[in-house]
């Protein structure tokens, strides 16, 4: 099977690349792969897609490339394909436009995956027949604002299926979207076993990890971990990752005398021996449409106080046997929780071997064997638009073993499933 993925920018940093990563790595050991990225900014990508994945780029944004797109006319003026009311609308323009149609009416793929909604509208609109069409959602229906919503609800039907990262998300898609004929599965995101020792969960530290942005709530963690010292003061803090909240939350640090005891320690890659030194995550989000930092930890065999935020934690930890799920933004439970793990070294350890355990279900192996799965209904008969290109190319087989009476009877057979 050849898989194509359309991404936004594969040369960044972020969980939407690193999953696809993870999953276009793991499929290409059976498949043909490739990942096809929007925009490069810079000569080589962050992470890694594996050997034997191809990547390419639609627009270079390389100022110092012979192939600078930057100059281009229609770069200067707004798109009309890529939705408006996404959060990326500004980055787009007509020559994405003009790049990603070309790009798509072209492509020799059995199956092209995009990876965020304003690509999925392109593919929806613009990938060529006999191609199963597949849109992810890295995000939630609910973060999305009404405008594109309702532009996603026009679009979407012409999709052969939809993938969520948590159940809850598909079932807001099945409710809210109504898309008659469209598969609609919750596929979790994947995070590879870590080459490392996992943690023995003696260290004396809570660790946290992901943007400093005012969604992750920080403050309400710094806070939380207040009351953790005036019981706890030989335990410490260190919260990895940059972003906006910074000063904020250095000022905050210093304003509760903290600073001995909470480090704000800056963006970490990788992020798995910093996991492996801790003994407990903590994850403090009102948000989250997912939860990959969760699934990170577990998998260095921390348990993770978490909130109970929509939309992922609560599909990720079992509440008491391998983390802790408290209420959103409730300062006393989060420091209750942490306490509980830290006064009880036995219940602690035992948690964090738990989630070794529990985190396994996440391995990209297991998770690209259900996207396999997905993507083979979609390319047989039956299991989708883009199964209409493999039905042909079987009857075409036919023609030529003698299987219809006629030629003008197997062109008519032809006919009649791209009709379908």
């Amino acid at each position: 099977m050849h898989i194509s993925f359309l991404i936004h920018n594969a040369y960044g940093i972020g969980g939407t690349i690193r999953t696809t990563y993870n999953l276009a790595d793991t499929l290409s050991e059976q498949h043909d792969v490739e990942i096809v990225s929007v925009f490069r900014h810079r000569d080589a990508p962050v992470f890694e897609p594996g050997a034997r994945v191809r990547l390419r780029h639609l627009v270079d944004l390389r100022k110092d490339s012979p192939d600078y797109d930057g100059e281009d006319p229609a770069f200067l003026h707004e798109a009309r394909i890529f939705p408006r009311a996404e959060g990326r609308f500004r980055q787009y323009s007509a020559l994405t436009d003009r790049r990603i149609a070309a790009h798509l009416r072209s492509l020799e793929a059995d199956v092209v995956v995009g990876t965020r909604p304003g690509l999925n509208v392109h593919i929806a609109r613009q990938a060529r027949r006999g191609v199963a069409r597949v849109g992810q959602e890295h995000l939630t229906l609910d973060s999305h604002g009404r405008a594109l919503v309702r532009r996603l609800r026009a679009v979407y039907p012409r999709l052969d299926a939809v993938t969520t990262v948590t159940e809850a998300d598909a079932r807001s898609y099945r409710k809210r979207l109504r898309l008659p004929g469209v598969r609609i599965e919750a596929v979790p995101n994947s995070v590879p076993e870590p080459g490392i020792r996992p943690a023995d969960g003696t260290g004396k530290w809570v660790v946290a990890a992901g943007r400093l942005d005012k969604v992750k709530r920080y403050d309400l963690l710094i806070r939380a971990f207040a009351t953790v010292v005036e019981q706890r003061p030989d335990w410490r803090l260190r919260i990895y990752g940059g972003g906006a909240e910074k000063a904020a939350l250095r000022a905050l640090i210093d304003e509760l005398g903290l600073y001995n005891h909470i480090y704000l320690m800056g963006p970490a890659s990788p992020l798995d021996p910093e996991w492996a030194k801790g003994s407990i995550a903590v994850v403090t989000s009102r948000l989250e449409s997912f939860g990959m930092t969760i699934v990170e930890a577990m998998r260095c065999g921390l348990p993770v106080v978490s909130t109970n935020c929509p939309l992922g934690p609560g599909e990720i930890i079992d509440d008491g046997v391998d983390g802790r799920l408290v209420p959103v933004g409730k300062k006393d439970a989060i420091a209750s929780a942490l306490l509980e793990l830290i006064n009880d070294d036995e219940r602690r350890q035992r948690m964090g071997r738990a989630a070794l355990v529990s985190s396994a279900r996440f391995d990209p192996g297991r998770i690209a064997g259900r996207y396999e799965a997905l993507f083979g209904d979609l390319t047989t008969t039956g299991g989708g638009r883009g199964g209409l290109r493999a039905t042909v190319h079987r009857t075409r087989g036919a023609l030529l073993s003698g299987a219809y009476a006629t030629k003008d009877a197997a062109r008519a057979a032809v006919r009649g499933v791209r009709t379908v």
